[in-house]
């Protein structure tokens, strides 16, 4: 089946994490995403991961990770030829995406008024760390910044260890995920009226309407948000507790489900103690309440309550490390990971991870490997109506 975007045409200016992230997203739903390059240097992102040889290859893993299914040319955005050709190329385009700084798309005069005059139905979206206005609109911005600023940091860890950084580029991906579907939702109105839209997206929002529950106790119930390392503050018993061997997450949110926890390990008790009877009680006493749980659950490891408890009803799994949640039965079973064996430039396999849901028609995938820098320039100018001849005069100008 074609994908849910198919007949679509994506222009990927973006860089590093939010951008390519979210045009992956709509490559794997079988939008045309073609990859706008800088010649000579591409997308930062080709040099960095932990692999110091592919980055110097220009094909950083943090590159590899989202840009499967693209094709990519290079452009000299700063050359007028260069311009010119992108132009030739938006007029071809359904979106355009891109993240630079604030006034970058202008000042090469290729901003979305420009664009839109020539191409009125165009769907451009611009990714930024605050947004297009504010006091904070010029101000360079990275994922830890704006996981500083958002709050996200001041309530990851515990007492001790707040703020903390969240161990991944969250910021980046709700940026981007935020993106992928404002886009999706404004091709769903062109398609029914005909018009474009210019989308602001700003990876602090992004962020902050993410952390809804945190964000709404401060605004309605009053209560400045806390950091609580596992713990869960809408219940107890709610976080990672000890094992014989490993944390286990638990998630007896319910009082069943405390009941059933109580029963299944033995301590049947604790469900009429006074301090742990009712939800309010267990959240003012949940330490002490951890404290009884952990002494039980000293008797078996982590993998073997998660089996006993889920099939008592009860919310629990294991804490596990990347590696080890990848070779999960559960992530291997719905084939998460889309392996590629030949990838120009790259001297192993790649494996990249693909949507997070599935499609009765198909399921969302990467159609091609990542593609090297500037592997489909030639290709794609020809498209556009270029001769080999003008194509190798573009070259000489260094306009691609």
């Amino acid at each position: 089946m074609a994908g849910l975007l198919a007949g679509l045409r994506v222009l990927d200016l973006t860089n590093v994490l939010a951008g390519p992230f979210c045009c992956y997203q709509l490559a794997q739903l079988g939008a045309e995403t073609i990859k706008v390059e800088t010649p000579g240097t591409g997308d930062l992102a080709r040099q960095l991961g932990a692999d110091p040889e592919l980055n110097r290859r220009l094909m950083g893993a943090s590159f590899l990770a989202q840009n499967a299914g693209k094709r990519s040319i290079t452009l000299n955005l700063k050359s007028p030829k260069g311009r010119e050709a992108f132009m030739r190329l938006v007029a071809t385009a359904d979106v355009v995406v891109e993240n630079f700084r604030l006034g970058v798309m202008q000042r090469l005069g290729l901003d979305y008024d420009k664009l839109k005059a020539m191409k009125p139905n165009l769907v451009y979206c611009a990714i930024s760390g605050f947004g297009q206005d504010g006091p904070l609109r010029l101000n360079p911005a990275y994922d830890q910044i704006v996981q500083g600023l958002s709050g996200v940091m001041s309530v990851t860890g515990d007492a001790q260890s707040a703020p903390l950084r969240v161990g991944y580029p969250v910021a980046d991906t709700l940026g981007g995920i935020t993106a992928a579907y404002a886009i999706a939702a404004a091709l769903f109105r062109r398609e029914r009226g005909g018009e474009g839209e210019c989308i602001d997206v700003s990876m602090l929002e992004s962020t902050l309407v993410a952390m809804g529950w945190v964000v709404s106790n401060w605004l309605i119930a009053g209560v400045r948000p806390q950091p609580l390392g596992n713990e869960n503050m809408t219940a107890s018993p709610s976080g990672a507790f000890r094992t014989a061997d490993g944390l286990l997450n638990i998630a007896a949110n319910q009082q069943q489900q405390f009941e059933a926890l109580c029963r299944l390990i033995a301590r049947p008790e604790l469900a009429d103690d006074p301090r742990f009877a009712a939800r309010e009680d267990r959240k003012r006493n949940r330490a002490a309440l951890s404290r009884e749980i952990e002494v039980a659950l000293a008797s078996r490891p982590a993998e073997e309550w998660s089996k006993l408890m889920n099939a008592a009803g009860v919310p629990a799994g294991e804490v596990l490390d990347v590696p080890s949640v990848l070779e999960h039965p559960q992530i291997a079973g719905r084939e998460l990971l889309r392996t590629f064996d030949d990838v120009p430039g790259v001297d192993r396999s790649v494996s990249v991870v693909r949507s997070g849901f599935r499609l009765a028609s198909g399921d969302p995938a990467p159609a091609s490997p990542p593609p090297a820098l500037g592997a489909d320039t030639d290709r794609i100018l020809a498209e556009l109506g270029y001769s080999l001849a003008e194509i190798e005069a573009l070259a000489r100008e260094q306009a691609i």
